[in-house]
């Protein structure tokens, strides 16, 4: 039963993680315009700005708390005694009062605007111009928030189904779209124009993406048989129930979203740019988080919810082991070999056009402080899923509040003596703290403890990844005159470097007996994912 459990969280994890890379693919591409078009300027400021605002609420909120509060309460109705018809009767109630929420939530922020812009980046009134536009872009792009937090509520129902495709899907279509914004708004500016038009243009294709993220998950939904009525909002008990379950999980699962926020108030104080650059370099800390982390989360949560359900908790405990076990063997070469190579990778992607080669230096400093904590970014969405499909959001809370106090705390130490990149190593130092915190409780309470083996597995991981630190650190200088060349150079360069450490990873991994032959076994079969039941 072991190895049929790893093998339908290998399978959802393969899926998730497979579209969320082929996401950041298109991600890079767009980053890679706007870097070349804008630089580290004031649009390009700007633009991060109004890109962040709606970003960060849609993970905060509904990709965050509805996500981890609504999946768990749905996926009991779904198994329970009232079945399908107690599930949809669920999902409608919830929709009726979601949209009334969003819609007088988005309307308050556009008409609060322009204060929600001075709390987070005051300084900005300093620069002629850059407040005020900074304000209109945000306008245009928060309509987002409203359309791509009902895509996640989608998401969530065809997750509890084990249909993980379509809302790993959708974020495709958000950087196709951007893409097409970025072409028309440097084809609008033509030669000599203001960058501003670039940054409209980007604008404008965040909200029209959303739309379309909206219609291709409606669909979704109905091709999966769930018939969704937006009814008028009527605060049943289970409705009231999650909104009670929402609350402190907005907090406790947003951590993270919420260290973003408070990075964005302490960058904007800070040059022109700043800002522009820790969010381009956090791009590629993205990568690994987005495929690894956010997969790993949303692939585990349903998944606990329905063993802790049937009070199954052995298989329960047995899947965070092999959640927590595969999050290390992805994550620590990631973090590693992003570390060692932070500045070819930075230069080889975004340097060209407006972005200067000390910009990108700068940034290649910004993301080996960020990658510190990259494992625990990750082991955070492993973790915290044992706390909400028990619909435990209090604990979650007081951990992430710690987590954020001792932040805070270090930001005033830290960013007025290192600046950016102090900035993002405070961000990476209490990732970790949250982790240790979490682990503890869940030990003292008899959920989820350390095993040998696991450890053991762990353990062997490091001794590997040691060894591709070595081949990195060895290869990395003697390449960097290729990762500041032509295109074919820096590609060339970047694919080397990957392949090179990957290889040695997987090599010493092997030797040192790190890489679980079940596990190995699981994706060499490629099977296609199938709804898991509870009788597996």
């Amino acid at each position: 039963m072991g190895q049929v459990k790893m093998s339908s969280l290998v399978r959802s994890v393969g899926t998730i993680g497979g579209l969320t890379a082929v996401s950041r693919v298109f991600g890079f591409v767009r980053d890679m315009l706007v870097a070349r078009l804008l630089g580290a300027g004031l649009a390009a400021d700007a633009w991060q700005l109004a890109f962040t605002l709606p970003n960060t609420f849609r993970r905060l909120f509904a990709e965050g708390a509805f996500s981890v509060a609504f999946v768990p309460m749905y996926t009991r109705a779904l198994h329970g005694d009232g079945g399908e018809e107690a599930a949809d009767k669920f999902a409608g109630d919830v929709l009726g009062v979601f949209v009334c929420v969003l819609f007088g939530f988005t309307a308050l922020c556009l008409i609060a605007m322009p204060g929600i812009v001075w709390l987070l980046a005051r300084e900005y009134q300093d620069v002629p111009g850059k407040f005020e536009l900074s304000v209109h872009l945000s306008r245009l792009t928060f309509p987002y928030l409203g359309l791509v937090s009902l895509v996640a509520m989608l998401s969530g129902l065809l997750n509890a189904r084990s249909r993980f495709g379509p809302g790993a899907f959708v974020p495709v279509l958000l950087n196709v779209v951007l893409i097409g914004g970025v072409l028309t708004g440097a084809w609008l500016r033509g030669p000599g124009g203001s960058d501003a038009t670039v940054a409209w243009a980007l604008a404008a294709a965040l909200s029209m993406a959303g739309v379309l993220q909206l219609l291709y998950l409606i669909l979704a939904t109905r091709r999966a048989g769930v018939r969704l009525k937006v009814t008028m909002p009527r605060f049943t008990p289970e409705v009231k129930r999650l909104g009670l379950l929402i609350l402190p999980a907005t907090f406790g699962a947003g951590i993270y979203q919420i260290s973003q926020l408070v990075d964005t108030f302490f960058a904007t104080s800070l040059p022109q740019g700043s800002l522009t650059l820790l969010k381009l370099a956090d791009r590629l800390n993205q990568m690994p988080l987005g495929i690894f982390g956010i997969a790993l989360g949303t692939a585990i949560l349903p998944m606990l919810a329905r063993h802790i359900q049937s009070g199954d908790t052995r298989e329960a405990q047995r899947l965070q082991g092999n959640a927590i076990e595969m999050a290390t063997l992805l994550c620590l070469p990631s973090a590693v070999a992003l570390a060692i190579c932070a500045e070819a990778f930075t230069a080889g992607i975004f340097q060209g056009g407006r972005m200067t080669l000390e910009d990108t230096r700068v940034m290649g400093a910004i993301v080996t402080a960020l990658v510190a904590g990259l494992p625990a970014y990750v082991l955070i969405k492993v973790l915290q899923p044992a706390f909400f499909s028990r619909e435990d959001m209090r604990t979650p809370v007081w951990v992430a509040a710690g987590a954020l106090s001792v932040n805070i705390a270090l930001n005033f130490w830290v960013v007025p003596r290192y600046g950016i990149v102090g900035l993002a190593g405070a961000t990476a130092f209490t990732a970790w703290l949250n982790v240790i915190g979490l682990y503890l409780v869940l030990q003292l309470r008899g959920w989820f403890s350390m095993t040998g083996k696991l450890a053991g597995r762990i353990a062997r991981q490091i001794a590997a990844t040691a060894v591709m630190a070595g081949v990195l650190t060895f290869l990395a200088p003697r390449m960097e005159p290729l990762w500041t060349g032509g295109a074919l150079a820096r590609v060339g360069s970047l694919a080397s470097l990957v392949a090179a450490g990957g290889a040695a990873f997987f090599a010493a991994a092997f030797v040192f007996g790190a890489l679980d032959k079940d596990l190995i076994a699981q994706l060499r079969r490629r099977r296609p994912a199938r709804p898991v039941n509870l009788s597996e």
